[in-house]
């Protein structure tokens, strides 16, 4: 397998974030596209009233709600797309005063920027009002060795602004197995490096991020009377609680995850509450059941709820691009009403549901980028996703109807993706794969995509269904 420079990599994992964003909102901003129609009558998030949970460690007050910031706002400045950075402070500023402490980050996110742009929006507050999480990203081999992967977390600390991080994290465990893990972080003495920054008090918290090999998990938990893990992140929502291992049979359940780190005391970030926005998209006759049994709360806000009600769970990690998104989770968790046992036997059910829809199980982690081609991997699934949870695939029998949804599907996967960077560009070389902590088979469905994207330009007016067609 050929490698990429760190360089490359931080270039292209951040270029499909605007495309899968876009997607996710129906190639539109959430005030225009139909996802929005529920932030249409918003109420105001009230002030001081944000649940916290208490660091057992430090006895630090963490909001339930944390700031993702790997999907931040982006403006045109010239021919190119740069982070707003005036936005991200109005965001920041905005969170912190409803109660937002918790900031994750990464040097890997937003084309190697998010660190500098959280930095900038975070030094317009007092270091005491926020706790800064950021990771040793260290995924290209270039960046395996003791000198390089020291000097990317003292950059961090300086792009950040700080001089001591709150929440380090090893970042993304279990992808490459433990092959990988010794690799990065063991046999190069960084990990007890990182161990010693902790003594020191110039790492507050050290922990690690999941995805991946169970084997991995099991080994670093085995490992915790040496390291004292003091928190570590994992993927827990109310379809993976049960039904990642059917989604997927290699992916591990949120259920076991979360009980394995709560039987050692060990607090958990939780990332991926809406499944990379799947949850927030689900198919229209299961929103339909959730706005029904409470007609007040956004389909969103039932995945927030849900991941943040077991008290394990320290913060739930939003990306949030949009204020109208903020101020959404900021509904959920100012306060938190914890979900009842009643509550989740719903949701259980609804997860059963979701897992009958057969879509991509893609999450637009962006693990998978960056593609050699430039193909927006995460973007192509994305859209597709949404189309079909929508019930919008052009596979109707009726010709009016097939023919509109053949021209919604066409544009909308050219405003979200752009030509160049399309499925046709796949040429199965095959690096994508290894990286995909759900393990689909990458080429193998960017090659059906091409296929059903191929047949809708060559047909518009095609009756028959040529999706089961091409699925048998």
């Amino acid at each position: 397998m050929n490698h990429i420079s760190r360089r490359k990599f931080l270039k292209v994992l951040g270029g499909g974030t605007v495309a899968a964003t876009a997607s996710l909102l129906g190639c539109k901003g959430p005030k225009d596209g139909d996802n929005g129609n529920e932030y249409n009558h918003q109420t105001e998030p009230p002030v001081g009233k944000m649940t916290y949970r208490k660091n057992p460690r430090t006895g630090d007050n963490i909001s339930l709600l944390g700031y993702g910031m790997m999907r931040l706002p982006n403006k045109h400045e010239g021919d190119k797309e740069v982070i707003d950075q005036e936005m991200v402070n109005k965001l920041v500023g905005y969170a912190i005063e409803h109660g937002v402490n918790y900031f994750d980050t990464s040097p890997a996110y937003c084309q190697g920027h998010s660190e500098e742009s959280t930095g900038i929006a975070l030094h317009h507050h007092p270091r005491d009002k926020y706790f800064v999480a950021t990771k040793l990203s260290n995924f290209d081999p270039s960046t395996w060795s003791y000198a390089s992967s020291v000097k990317m977390y003292h950059d961090s600390m300086k792009a950040l602004q700080v001089d001591y991080l709150d929440y380090y994290l090893l970042h993304g465990i279990g992808m490459g197995g433990l092959d990988n893990l010794n690799a990065r972080f063991v046999d190069n003495g960084i990990l007890d490096f990182l161990v010693k920054e902790r003594e020191a008090g110039r790492i507050k918290n050290l922990g690690f991020s999941y995805h991946g090999d169970i084997e991995v998990f099991d080994h670093l938990l085995a490992q915790h009377d040496k390291y004292h893990w003091d928190f570590v992140q994992i993927e827990l929502n109310y379809l993976d609680w049960d039904f990642a291992n059917e989604i997927n049979k290699d992916n591990t359940d949120a259920r076991y995850l979360y009980g394995e780190l709560n039987k050692r005391g060990i607090p958990a970030v939780v990332m991926e509450p809406l499944l990379g926005g799947r949850l927030a998209t689900i198919p229209q006759f299961l929103a339909t059941k959730l706005k029904k049994r409470d007609p007040e709360k956004s389909v969103a806000s039932w995945a927030f709820r849900y991941a943040g009600t077991p008290d394990g769970v320290l913060t739930v990690l939003s990306g949030m691009t949009y204020m109208e998104h903020l101020k959404d989770n900021l509904l959920s968790y100012c306060p938190l009403v914890p979900l009842t046992e009643e509550d989740n036997s719903f949701l259980y059910e609804v997860a059963k549901e979701i897992v009958g829809v057969e879509t991509i199980p893609c999450n637009d982690c962006k693990y998978c980028m960056p593609c050699p081609y430039g193909i927006d991997i995460p973007g192509i699934f994305v859209h597709y996703n949404k189309c079909k949870n929508e019930g919008r695939l052009p596979v109707e029998n009726m010709a009016e109807e097939y023919s509109k949804r053949r021209r919604e599907y066409l544009i909308g996967l050219d405003r979200a993706v752009p030509k160049m960077r399309q499925a046709d560009h796949c040429i199965g070389c095959g690096q994508c794969e290894p990286h995909c902590p759900q393990k689909i088979r990458i080429p193998r469905e960017l090659h059906k995509i091409d296929q059903f994207v191929e047949k809708l330009k060559q047909n518009p007016y095609v009756f028959e269904n040529d999706e089961k067609k091409q699925q048998s």
